[in-house]
């Protein structure tokens, strides 16, 4: 997905503006800035609440400036070698970020300072640039994004040493954080449970979509390649995501059950893209599937508002379990169906708004395709319920008093 730039939010009165001569210092690791939609909807709601904001991140495709200044944000940029593969490679990266994050960090500091840092994984390393400034009375709010070592048994399926590498870094994370920033409920009870916070540190704050950016466009009926219905996805092309699970369930569609008139569109790029899109081929699939690869916001809602139903096919595993996905929350927002598998936070989301297949199973995904095909007034009443579930409690704008909230308790420690 690309960036387009975002209007500046509504000015808080200086009453409102609880963090008024406050200076936050975001780092985050894994995307650039403002193309980690999370990270730069809680800077924008720091910096109305009166913060001065500097961010640490990664370049990208479209985020190459060293240095930027974006809507009364200082953003700082570094680079980071290709996405960790193995052991050896997630030491590379990890290292070479650790090293620019501290470096950027002093920078920072030396210039115009800052009261708190907010880190974000993965990896689970920002505690060490943080207990850099400790001594300086420096807060450290640790924003959990991904549990790490779930998220490495899901890109390699397995355990090991390096596993339990990452359970101590995760253990000591939390440790040496004031206040704990989680994204849903299963992410809490980590923090509480194996990372031992107290619960009044752990603060919920979920993705939910900016409800001023994720909305309804013209359909686009070219994207439906000549055929009657189409199917949606929107992330990260990664081995974890269940793509190629996806694709066997077109594969099923098309041939076991004759299914000619449904086009698929994947929208997103990742490492695995060219691995999935040979698949695609290898199946037979590639008149029925468009991958877009990372795509401007344009088109992605093109094609989220030309489909008739999405789908989130990532596999059932403890890392997907308990994660939240933003891509199924954006579906809601634009009032879609969904079929995904029955994971626990998905649930928690969507509940009425998707349908549940089996445990991995690309046979039941298709079949739950076809039940949403089949019937268009099923398709509306699901769509109309997710909607409203995002308008009513789940939209970002309903996340910000929490995430003001955790500063509060960390600036009161």
């Amino acid at each position: 997905m690309g960036y387009e730039p975002l209007k500046p939010s509504q000015t808080l009165h200086p009453s409102e503006q609880i963090l008024l001569g406050k200076k936050v210092l975001i780092i985050v690791e894994n995307l650039p800035v403002p193309f980690d939609r999370r990270v730069w909807q809680e800077a924008r709601a720091l910096r109305d609440a009166g913060a001065e904001i500097s961010i640490v991140c990664p370049t990208g495709k479209s985020s190459k400036e060293k240095y930027e200044y974006l809507e009364g944000i200082h953003i700082y940029r570094h680079d980071l070698p290709l996405e960790a593969n193995g052991a050896l490679g997630y030491v590379v990266e990890y290292s070479s970020a650790l090293f620019w994050q501290s470096f950027l960090a002093w920078k920072i500091f030396l210039s115009r300072g800052f009261d708190i840092i907010h880190g974000c994984n993965p990896p689970d390393l920002v505690f060490a640039v943080a207990l850099q400034f400790r001594l300086f009375g420096k807060r450290y709010i640790f924003d959990h994004h991904d549990i790490s070592p779930e998220l490495y048994e899901a890109k390699y399926g397995r355990r090991g040493a390096f596993w339990n590498l990452l359970r101590f870094i995760e253990w000591l994370n939390f440790k040496f954080s004031d206040v704990v920033i989680s994204t849903n409920n299963s992410y809490k009870e980590i923090a509480t449970s194996r990372g031992g916070k107290r619960g009044d540190d752990v603060f919920i704050v979920r993705s939910g979509p900016d409800l001023s950016r994720v909305r309804e466009v013209a359909k686009n009926p070219d994207l439906k390649n000549g055929r009657e219905f189409l199917v949606g996805y929107v992330g990260v092309m990664g081995e974890q995501e269940g793509i190629d699970l996806l694709l066997q369930s077109v594969q099923h569609l098309i041939y076991n059950r004759g299914r000619t008139d449904i086009q698929f569109i994947l929208v997103g790029g990742g490492a695995h893209l060219e691995k999935l899109k040979a698949l695609c081929e290898a199946l037979a699939l590639n008149d029925y599937v468009t991958f877009t690869g990372r795509a401007p916001d344009d088109l992605l809602f093109q094609a989220l508002s030309t489909a008739d139903v999405c789908v989130n096919p990532d596999r059932v595993n403890p890392m997907n379990d308990k994660s939240t996905m933003n891509k199924i929350l954006e579906y809601m927002a634009l009032g879609k169906p969904i079929v995904q598998f029955d994971v626990t936070e998905g649930r928690y989301s969507a509940q009425s708004a998707s349908l549940y297949a089996l445990k991995n199973d690309p046979v039941d995904f298709a079949s739950k395709i076809e039940d949403l095909l089949a019937d268009a007034e099923l398709r509306r009443t699901m769509g109309n319920f997710g909607r409203k579930r995002v308008e009513s409690s789940m939209a970002w704008s309903y996340e910000i008093p929490s995430l003001l909230a955790a500063y509060r308790r960390a600036f009161a420690k």
